[in-house]
């Protein structure tokens, strides 16, 4: 059976009801950063294991949270960092590579790294989408869906 990860950032203090649901069908959430406020964790740690970094916007409340953070869920190794800028050659070794910063959604695969930004499911940019990711992974295979909220 697959594990179901939902992928969201740049949260900004907001958690909209849809993506409340679409979280509940997770067994993981990555959060790249940008939460802005604590409470926005507490609404969703219980749904599933969850991962998150500290973004730029993320005050002291956050000091404790990594601004890096290297794991694995089923055989797929990953990367986490709020702005890809910030990564390092450390990101290379990853076969995710997850960030956000922007609010906007990217999907590319580099040199057989998955590059994903799942783009602001709180306040867009620029009047840009609100977006996330779902991620379907069975051992090393994965499947990657964009939605737009």
């Amino acid at each position: 059976m697959a594990t179901r990860v939902g992928i969201i950032s740049d949260t900004h203090g907001l958690l909209r009801p849809e993506v409340l649901k679409i979280l509940d069908t997770c067994d993981c959430i990555l959060h790249a950063g940008d939460v802005t406020t604590e409470n926005i964790l507490d609404q969703i740690r219980y749904k599933g294991k969850l991962y998150v970094v500290r973004g730029n916007n993320d005050g002291m409340w956050a000091r404790g949270i990594a601004r890096k953070l290297q794991f694995k869920i089923e055989d797929l190794s990953f990367f986490m960092v709020h702005d890809q800028h910030d990564a390092g050659p450390e990101s290379l070794k990853a076969d995710v590579f997850i960030f956000g910063h922007s609010h906007h959604y990217s999907e590319n695969v580099i040199s057989g790294q998955l590059c994903l930004n799942p783009g602001s499911c709180g306040w867009p940019r620029f009047g840009g989408e609100v977006t996330m990711a779902i991620m379907e992974i069975d051992h090393k295979k994965y499947s990657v869906k964009k939605i737009v909220l």
